[in-house]
């Protein structure tokens, strides 16, 4: 099955932010503005114990629902995870998988993050595998090597069918909560590399309609400017999508930038 063309892809990752009442009223503004996003698709990815009242408040509504996390066991004795099958049950399309604070601060590898991909994928989720490089790495020149071995580790032994499912997002780690953002300039040479490594490993066809995000202090500033890039779709939005006006205006940005993207 041949995926759906390109289109601005927009996600709010809320992290361990917002209570109920908090979440319900960021949701409801969204869905507020929901007419104004065109073509875009649009996700609200809330902590576990939100995604009930953020789901209320979305559904028959174009706006989506994500998980920030998945086990790769359909069920057993992981006390704190969630099960694909649990979010997918919770009304998820989405879940976020590999993010750098996962692999930070809870040691997820490359080897842990392609079965989570495979899980999603069993149970109907679209996975929004995310990889990028620290400072550092950038620094000594190793970013293309850390991002194309963690594409190649996500992905390892998963076929056109499951890639073709896939949304990626590359989020430098030194950009994430940081306030910094990579250029425009540096964000696409990224994005362009990683279309080219799926190109190789999947066929021009297949990386062509990848669905390819940027990550990484995401604002309305510098959103027009960076989904106007040849491969950027769209974002993994952070802070910027714990305020309705500032999530809003980044979707209605990259929208713009879609309708003049040569």
């Amino acid at each position: 099955m041949m995926p759906k063309p390109r289109t601005p892809f927009i996600a709010g990752n809320w992290k361990m932010n917002l209570n109920l009442g908090q979440a319900h009223g960021l949701a409801a503004a969204v869905v507020r503005s929901s007419g104004g996003y065109g073509g875009a698709e649009v996700v609200l990815i809330p902590p576990f114990t939100s995604l009930d009242e953020v789901r209320r408040v979305i559904d028959g509504t174009p706006v989506k629902l994500g998980g920030q996390n998945c086990h790769w066991e359909d069920k057993g004795a992981f006390t704190g995870e969630v099960s694909a099958s649990m979010l997918k049950e919770a009304g998820c399309r989405y879940v976020v998988i590999g993010h750098s604070e996962r692999r930070q601060y809870f040691g997820e590898i490359d080897a842990s993050v392609n079965k989570k991909l495979r899980a999603a994928l069993k149970h109907g989720l679209t996975p929004i595998f995310c990889l990028g490089e620290t400072l550092d790495e950038r620094d000594k020149g190793q970013t293309e090597a850390r991002v194309t071995s963690q594409l190649a580790g996500g992905l390892e032994g998963l076929t056109d069918e499951e890639f073709s499912q896939i949304v990626i997002a590359y989020e430098p780690v030194w950009a994430i909560g940081t306030g910094k953002s990579a250029t425009p300039g540096q964000a696409e040479e990224v994005h362009a590399l990683i279309r080219d490594k799926l190109a190789k490993k999947y066929g021009n066809g297949l990386a062509a309609y990848a669905i390819l995000l940027y990550g990484g202090s995401a604002k309305p500033d510098n959103a027009f400017s960076l989904t106007q890039e040849k491969n950027i779709d769209g974002f993994l939005v952070g802070g910027a999508s714990l305020e309705a006006d500032s999530f809003i205006s980044i979707i209605k940005e990259a929208n713009n930038a879609q309708k003049v993207k040569k």
